[in-house]
């Protein structure tokens, strides 16, 4: 019998989950979104957009095929995020605790494990870790 629980699944899930679950706020324009993308100077352009690239990220990272390329997504998506964070919006916003920062700490930290673990997929680069 398979395992279907493996570390690599369990990874791609809670990536996904954590992306997707954050599309509410941003699709529905709630005051945390709206506040986080006006200080940036991005709302409701960057506010979307980022919501649609999360989304596809999210689709692709548990599609096993495409978790490379879903990963790689996130790692930019997220990597912007926590540059915001870290340069503008500040580890608290809106008086979350962190939570965010932390949502995209993991975020980032995952992604990368999971490019790493399905290098080999990646047409061409995977090719020469063979």
């Amino acid at each position: 019998m398979k395992k279907y629980f493996t570390f690599n699944f369990l990874l791609r899930l809670i990536v996904a989950i954590i992306l997707v679950q954050t599309l509410y706020f941003k699709f529905t324009g709630a005051p945390e979104s709206v506040y986080i993308f006006t200080t940036l100077g991005m709302e409701p352009a960057g506010r979307i957009g980022s919501g649609i690239v999360e989304l596809l990220a999210a689709i692709l990272i548990l599609i096993p095929s495409t978790t490379w390329l879903g990963a790689l997504l996130a790692l930019g998506t997220i990597s912007g995020a926590l540059f915001f964070h870290l340069t503008k919006l500040g580890i608290v916003v809106m008086d979350d605790d962190g939570t965010l920062f932390i949502l995209a700490c993991i975020v980032f930290v995952g992604s990368l494990i999971l490019l790493w673990k399905n290098r080999k997929k990646i047409p061409v680069i995977g090719k020469r870790f063979s």
